[in-house]
């Protein structure tokens, strides 16, 4: 038996505990595939970005922290293991903690491609010199003197657009180095060691502003590296799913369904696998979006699942009543929700496991750079688990990013309303109405929000927009309806461009069309008299108001 772990999560999507339990055992399931490439990460923002160019050249790749490199040894001296690409970092390589590697077990072994701080490092560590730029290099660059011919750079065109972010500068190369590109003012932008397949370069081709980065990045992973592009979207799913068969058999498992695509496509592969022995539990805790629990509960239907809906309207209108502080609200949701989920497994006999729609942005995050965390970082997909339940954890997702895994759900026919689904928070609307909860407040915000995102699926909008949603204000404001005064709510529309929602910009709807949403809003929905539209960007702003 393996010994008790303390996991602590918050409500935030699909499986929400806001406590902490005592697990007797978790076991984590995740593909048996190796990857062919891995970033060592410094602690760059862009890091994430790497790994979904590579994994956009079709190569498994995996993000690994820098200090874990011995524990890689093994892939390299089996022959699994194709390149390593090391990241950027906030940091300056001549900080007396710089983070830094043993280069010895690597160079000369395996490809390397050292981006940004990892380019410095390689120069620094190997006699170079790094200093401080006299003025921050940032922003769009140009590559003037590039040798197209060179493995790292061919196909490049010359003067090609690049994208520096950067503190400290190269300003002496080792003796063995090459300088193989430079800007205008930086006379080192690449290099290689030469006879090693070993390569730097100061600015960041992962990057939509470094024009011909995917390029790049190709020429290293697919030409250099000779890595096989057999990371598909087909291949996975008929990989996990043979997987899942084998580690399961007859077991059955028990999964919360959220209506999003995470926990969705999780169901599918699962579905696909073990059949009938998968029972999913779809809770309605009356947040949901108008006619949505209705509507994806008929998807799930038509796709095979078993599916177990569960109306708990009174249990989360009860737990929420009185409550405004949006934490409290999150915690009254999130204990609601394990008691229903609670009892609802319990009548299921002889269940195993438990089936969650954790992605690979989790997993990277619940790992700090210099090793794994002290604790699992709180977020949607890893939560805690009652003791009495005694089950194993089982995550078909955790190596996918958000787009691989729509790509996986449309290679399994998952339908579109849920597919192409926007990200809506674990608390649902709880979180989007400001100030307390009441039955009267939900209905108004569901009417308001329906005409919303009506408006933009029947424009060509919704596809355009990473996320979009209606805030109801806890404020209300002076109007005139007719010859009369009102006093009445406010709403707030939300709608940002967004990669994976760490970062967002809000979107440029067109006036004609935000006017014709507010007329029909205050037209339609009793209660409101005034929409504004939310131009904030994150950072600094959130994308959800609480």
């Amino acid at each position: 038996m393996a010994e008790d772990i303390q996991i602590f999560s918050t409500f935030n999507g699909t499986f929400p505990f806001t406590k902490n339990f005592t697990v007797r055992r978790i076991v984590y399931f995740c593909t048996m595939q190796k990857p062919q490439i891995v970033i060592l990460d410094f602690g760059s923002q862009y890091t994430q970005l790497i790994a979904r160019r590579v994994r956009e050249l079709h190569v498994y790749c995996e993000i690994h922290p820098f200090s874990s490199l011995k524990a890689l040894e093994y892939l390299i001296q089996e022959g699994a293991l194709k390149g390593i690409i090391l990241s950027g970092s906030p940091c300056s390589v001549n900080d007396a903690e710089a983070p830094n590697i043993d280069f010895k077990s690597i160079l000369g072994k395996i490809p390397v491609l050292g981006i940004c701080y990892g380019a410095q490092l390689m120069a620094q560590q190997f006699g170079g010199k790094v200093e401080k730029s006299q003025t921050r290099e940032y922003g769009r660059a140009n590559l003037p003197e590039i040798d197209t011919t060179h493995a790292l750079l061919h196909g490049l065109s010359p003067n090609t657009q690049v994208w520096m972010s950067h503190g400290d500068t190269i300003k002496q190369i080792p003796d063995n180095f090459k300088i193989i590109a430079r800007t205008e003012r930086i006379p080192v932008a690449a290099f290689e060691i030469e006879g090693q397949q070993t390569y730097g370069i100061q600015f960041h081709p992962e990057v939509t502003h470094s024009t011909e980065g995917k390029q790049l990045l190709e020429n290293f992973v697919i030409g250099i590296c000779e890595a096989q592009p057999n990371w598909t979207p087909a291949a996975f799913a008929e990989q996990t799913i043979a997987e899942l068969k084998a580690k399961l058999g007859n077991d059955k498992v028990v999964l919360g369904l959220s209506g999003g695509v995470d926990s969705s496509v999780a169901a599918l592969l699962l579905h696909r696998a073990i059949g009938q022995n998968l029972y999913c539990i779809f809770v309605d805790n009356g947040l949901l979006r108008k006619d949505e629990f209705e509507e994806v509960i008929d998807s799930y239907h038509h796709l095979g699942l078993n599916v177990i809906a569960v109306n708990a309207h009174e249990e989360f209108y009860g737990a929420l009543r009185g409550l405004s502080e949006p934490e409290a609200k999150r915690k009254a949701i999130g204990k609601t929700f394990i008691e229903i989920f609670q009892d609802e497994a319990n009548e299921l006999k002889e269940v195993k496991w438990l089936g969650q729609g954790t992605i690979y942005p989790d997993v990277i995050e619940s790992v700090s750079v210099n090793g794994p965390s002290v604790t699992i970082k709180s977020h949607h997909n890893v939560g805690g688990l009652p003791e009495k339940m005694n089950l194993q954890l089982v995550e078909p997702l955790r190596s996918l990013f958000k787009d691989e895994v729509r790509q996986v759900g449309k290679t399994l026919g998952l339908p579109e309303n849920i597919l192409h689904r926007h990200p809506f928070p674990g608390p649902g609307l709880a979180i989007r109405i400001l100030g307390d909860i009441t039955p009267a407040k939900v209905k108004m915000l569901q009417e308001a929000d329906y005409i919303y995102i009506q408006h933009l699926k029947n424009t060509g909008w919704y596809d355009k927009i990473w996320q979009a949603g209606t805030i109801l204000l806890n404020s209300q404001s002076v109007g005139v309806m007719g010859d009369e005064r009102t006093y009445e709510n406010v709403v707030a529309l939300r709608a940002v461009h967004s990669m994976d929602g760490m970062t967002a910009d809000w979107v440029h709807i067109p006036y004609e069309l935000l006017a014709k949403i507010s007329n029909d809003i205050i037209n339609q929905v009793k209660g409101i008299n005034r929409v504004v539209y939310d131009i904030s960007s994150k950072p600094p702003a959130t994308i959800e108001w609480e």
